[in-house]
């Protein structure tokens, strides 16, 4: 079954963001994200959580974000929009049709 979907509605421009270990010279690594790519994505958000860490209420919102399909985006990558992050948990291709990838994302709060 093919998926409906209208790819004007892809308004966002988002940078993907892939994770880079660098040595700290102590036998650790500092992590340091390195775009690989910016693509236009539709976002849409799915759920809300709040959760209390340390005293203070913080929250998790989980998206959906549609992008063109492409090779190269996996689970433990991110999305970045200004100041947004979005932590991409699955991507899978929703009819199979290598047309566009839709990511379940989520983006933490403070």
């Amino acid at each position: 079954m093919v998926v409906f979907f209208d790819p004007g509605s892809m308004t966002a421009r988002l940078d993907l963001e892939a994770s880079q270990a660098m040595p700290d010279g102590q036998g650790g690594a500092t992590v340091a994200w390195e775009v690989t790519a910016t693509l236009w994505a539709r976002i849409e958000p799915v759920a809300f959580v709040v959760a209390e860490q340390a005293a203070a209420e913080a929250g998790t919102i989980s998206h959906r974000i549609w992008v063109r399909f492409r090779d190269g985006i996996s689970a433990g990558q991110r999305f970045r929009k200004g100041g947004r992050i979005f932590l991409v948990k699955l991507v899978r291709d929703p009819d199979e049709t290598r047309r566009y990838l839709v990511c379940q994302c989520e983006e933490e709060t403070r």
